[in-house]
């Protein structure tokens, strides 16, 4: 996990902004098979999307901790059903945040 500062997370928000969502989660919740697609999706991506379905009972921002939490990525932001995640790339990172 990688501690933002508010600038570095402004800036990865409007990076963000032109993102389709990558994945939608549903009725299901949290799954081991969601996780993992999220975990596998963060091979080829640093800044991924996701959606949450309104058949989905959980609570937004506690689905964005548990995901960020067994993909060892980081949260930036959760608005309405909206999730992005941040994971940098361990070489050749594509974003480069502002110090």
């Amino acid at each position: 996990m990688v501690e933002l500062t508010s600038k570095q997370r402004a800036y990865l928000k409007s990076l963000a902004s032109n993102l389709n969502p990558v994945f939608q989660i549903g009725k299901g919740s949290v799954t081991p098979e969601i996780t993992e697609a999220v975990g596998e999706c963060f091979n080829n991506n640093e800044l991924i999307k996701l959606n949450v379905l309104k058949n989905c009972d959980d609570d937004a921002r506690e689905i964005a901790q548990v995901i960020a939490d067994r993909t060892h990525s980081t949260v930036v932001q959760v608005i309405g059903k909206k999730i992005v995640l941040y994971k940098p790339f361990k070489e050749n990172q594509k974003i480069i945040l502002p110090r």
